[in-house]
């Protein structure tokens, strides 16, 4: 691997995954809460990598004990048998369990290993949210279709589902009796840290929204910094923008991080007064589309279409090393997995440009950032 022979966690559970699916020739389906289904499962055909050189072919022979490698041209480069990736597919796993320290690691056992197997490249382009590219069977068709995977460990951190940025920031007009004098206030809150390297100021974020809420100022939803971001929500669903404003100002409002715990909240209060006598799901269907969405593909600085990157759907890392995906036929499953398993992150507030007051003409504003991130 001469481009990168480190990596950290995350990257190198892709490693992992690729090393793993090899070794079974099988990739088994997962229920909301992440258990194995044994009965849905889809047999690989072969996993395409993209390297410098080229494409090449991890084809699983059809007596399912050996891999042939062969290049974009179909020469045949080496076939190896499947329990060769076993191993290296256990090695590494022990590798990232008892890798105590944050950041890269090297493992030269299996760089040395896809060397062999011509494989230079560690971890897929960020702007693709498909991970990991593979041939499949497909039981409900009969069609063997080739599908783009995202991937997701908990062997490491908590991944992100949605990152910061200045334009995930939600504007909210401030509504009373508020003044400059007000403002100068709430902007000169902040922490004082002490670190290594000295004292670190951060943002005040929940003294400065008490004090605002203690005014009686109410905040309601105004805008989204970013018009690409915004224009994405709508797409996915016209009212996704309010209610996530809403979900954002309880979040920041009380700490409370669980999306899941947040979007019971709202559904309590209602504040879009959707008519809920029969019991639509108007807040969660919606929702549930939307970090669903976002896991698939849709990223708030690029004009989303629809069209997922990630057209397989999801595989997740178990901590047990086990492998399992989210196909999209099992999308409910995976709908709710992300909707149990991910909270609201506060981002850095001086980086993001949020949680500050600001007055344009007459009208006070302030914003508040959204990031989304897995709870393990």
């Amino acid at each position: 691997m001469t481009d990168k022979n480190s990596g950290n966690k995350g990257e190198w559970s892709e490693v992992y995954t690729f090393l793993y699916l090899l070794s079974k020739g099988r990739l088994y389906g997962a229920d909301s809460e992440l258990n194995r289904l044994e009965d849905v499962f889809y047999d690989i055909i072969k996993i395409i990598r993209h390297e410098k050189k080229g494409v090449l072919n991890f084809i699983v022979s059809e007596n399912e004990k050996d891999i042939e490698i062969v290049d974009g041209n179909d020469n045949h480069l080496i076939t190896l048998q499947m329990s060769e990736f076993d191993k290296k597919a256990n090695l590494l796993l022990n590798k990232i369990i008892n890798q105590k320290t944050a950041g890269a690691f090297e493992v030269p056992e299996i760089t040395d290993f896809l060397n062999k197997i011509n494989c230079f490249k560690l971890k897929a382009p960020s702007k693709d949210k498909s991970d990991i590219t593979l041939k499949v069977h497909d039981f409900h068709t009969g069609i063997d279709p080739t599908l783009g995977f995202s991937i997701k460990s908990r062997l490491g951190k908590p991944s992100t589902l949605l990152n910061a940025g200045k334009n995930t920031n939600f504007i909210y007009k401030l509504n009373g009796n508020f003044t400059d004098d007000d403002m100068n206030k709430v902007n000169s809150m902040v922490h004082i840290k002490k670190t290594k390297k000295g004292e670190k100021v951060e943002t005040a974020i929940g003294e400065r929204l008490s004090y605002i809420l203690s005014k009686d100022i109410k905040l309601t939803h105004f805008d989204i910094s970013g018009k690409n971001f915004k224009n994405n929500l709508i797409l996915i669903d016209t009212m996704l923008p309010n209610i996530i404003s809403n979900m954002l100002l309880e979040y920041y409002s009380t700490g409370v991080s669980n999306i899941k715990i947040l979007l019971d909240k709202i559904i309590e209060e209602n504040p879009l007064n959707f008519d809920l006598s029969e019991n639509h799901p108007f807040y969660s269907y919606k929702f549930k589309k939307f970090i669903t969405e976002s896991a698939l593909g849709m990223l708030p600085g690029t004009v989303w279409t629809g069209k997922a990157n990630a057209t397989g759907g999801y595989i997740v890392v178990k901590e047990d090393g086990d492998v399992l995906c989210y196909h999209l036929y099992n999308r409910n499953e995976f709908e709710d997995y992300l909707l149990n398993n991910t909270r609201f992150e506060r981002a850095s507030a001086s980086r993001h440009d949020f949680a500050k007051v600001y007055k344009i003409n007459n009208d006070y504003f302030i914003n508040l950032n959204l990031q989304i991130r897995f709870i393990k």
